[in-house]
């Protein structure tokens, strides 16, 4: 099996922390993003193990250039990326309809949760035009499809809508360069976020995206949008 290099955003917890440490135990070489190295300590600990396989970084996806300074570090000590994963996210005013619905809430959602995988892939795509085998994964949801969607939950619903038609728009841009794209419905996991009633473990669906990023599994769908089996997701 090829040996990937591998960004992983939000890896400190929850699917990130499953992404990270089963990419270290297949043996690829994973650069984890974290936008806060003190609450990293499950990282460390993997660090003292995969001592030469992982590498933490400060990565913030909201900020511009801290996505910059990251892009020129992986650069200088890599020379290329062979897989992004844009995994980071926030889950912001739940609950609540747009009466009394926090703009500024919604605004932040929107920079972690689009803006800020595609600020990423803007300053990384040198380094995945450069890489092997290149994935880029973008961790979507079932609550970005129309039909779908909770009837409150205005946030993190559109964010995942729009993050599914960067998707789109980066598959069409890179179809002929070798490059596969893909938004991917994780599943309702039991993580942080998901909490403990999600019938969905996060191991399992990380599987589920190596088996993607490995190309291990034939993909059919016609559009960017799928789940962690490649089928595809309704829009």
């Amino acid at each position: 099996m090829t040996t990937l290099k591998i960004l992983v955003t939000g890896a400190n917890r929850g699917l990130g922390y499953h992404l990270t440490k089963m990419g270290l135990d297949k043996g690829h070489i994973v650069i984890a993003g974290v936008r806060n190295l003190d609450q990293a300590d499950q990282l460390t600990q993997l660090k003292e193990r995969f001592k030469d396989s992982l590498h933490l970084i400060k990565l913030d996806v909201t900020s511009e250039q801290n996505v910059i300074d990251i892009s020129n570090q992986l650069k200088e000590k890599y020379g290329s990326l062979d897989v992004v994963i844009n995994n980071a996210a926030v889950l912001l005013e739940r609950e609540k309809f747009i009466d009394d619905l926090d703009i500024d809430q919604v605004l932040t959602s929107f920079e972690v949760n689009t803006i800020g995988p595609m600020r990423v892939i803007k300053y990384l795509l040198p380094l995945l035009y450069a890489g092997n085998n290149q994935s880029i994964i973008n961790v979507s949801s079932e609550a970005g499809t129309i039909l779908n969607a909770f009837p409150t939950n205005y946030a993190y619903s559109m964010s995942k809508t729009a993050l599914n038609m960067f998707s789109e728009r980066l598959r069409e841009y890179l179809k002929n360069k070798g490059i596969q794209v893909y938004a991917i419905h994780p599943g309702w996991m039991k993580t942080d976020m998901g909490g403990e009633d999600a019938p969905f473990d996060p191991i399992n669906t990380a599987n589920g995206i190596y088996d993607i990023v490995e190309e291990k599994k034939k993909i059919y769908s016609k559009i960017a949008f799928i789940d962690t089996n490649g089928r595809p997701m309704p829009l």
